[in-house]
């Protein structure tokens, strides 16, 4: 089936259960580099990434300019951090709806996290959740969460081989990713009831629990999509 449309899909806890382990994985890594001092105040970030955040603190606690070519090292250490932790276990019905994205719609999918790549392959390799590598975007290189949609948009045009989809649905748990969604233009999905107030607040049209209670139908409708 050809491809008109997107899906882009955010990671943690919109398609994995990881915000825990991302979250002390991520502390423990920027510990071991004599980052202590860590404002933990995530929504006071003006970027909510990991590259962002290590930013402002690399250069609060260590008095020196960040460069990404930090960013393998500490990636690396990051990565056996997590690899420490319980597996990550998905959202309920992820991996379903992943598969059927895929395979009964005309849909494409792609993948873009605010988290560092690696610890973001390992998410979805644990939970089960079907991808392709080269269609998930991190925050490796990029700062800002439009960056890493955009190029994740790109990505999927490459794969796809489309030149312009027709409709963009982004689906994210938090309210950056609304937030983002707005900035670039597209459609927006919120999931999870963690940050509902701040969805509503902000004139959220489509939200769901978890997998398990969406309907496509409902949703496009809510979205006013064809």
């Amino acid at each position: 089936m050809k491809k008109e449309n997107l899906i882009v899909f955010d990671i943690d806890d919109t398609l994995t259960k990881s915000e825990n382990q991302h979250q002390s994985a991520y502390m423990d890594a920027m510990k071991s580099f004599g980052i202590v001092d860590i404002n933990q105040d995530w929504k006071s970030y003006k970027n909510m990434t990991d590259s962002y955040i290590l930013k402002k603190n690399y250069e609060a606690n260590l008095n020196k300019s960040f460069s990404f070519s930090f960013i393998p090292k500490f990636e690396e250490k990051m990565t056996e951090s997590m690899l420490t932790f319980s597996r990550t276990k998905e959202i309920n019905g992820a991996k379903k709806i992943v598969d059927f994205f895929m395979k009964e719609t005309d849909y494409a999918i792609c993948f873009a996290t605010g988290s560092l790549l690696q610890p973001a392959l390992i998410k979805l390799e644990q939970a089960s959740i079907n991808f392709v590598p080269s269609l998930v975007e991190a925050s490796n290189s990029l700062f800002t969460r439009e960056e890493i949609v955009n190029s994740a948009i790109n990505k999927a045009k490459n794969y796809f081989q489309v030149q312009e989809f027709k409709n963009i649905i982004s689906v994210g748990d938090g309210i950056w990713d609304l937030k983002t969604a707005k900035n670039l233009g597209i459609h927006f999905l919120g999931i999870r009831n963690k940050n509902l107030p701040d969805f509503k607040a902000e004139g959220i049209k489509s939200h769901i629990e978890d997998w398990d209670s969406f309907n496509f139908s409902t949703v496009k409708t809510e979205l006013q999509i064809q």
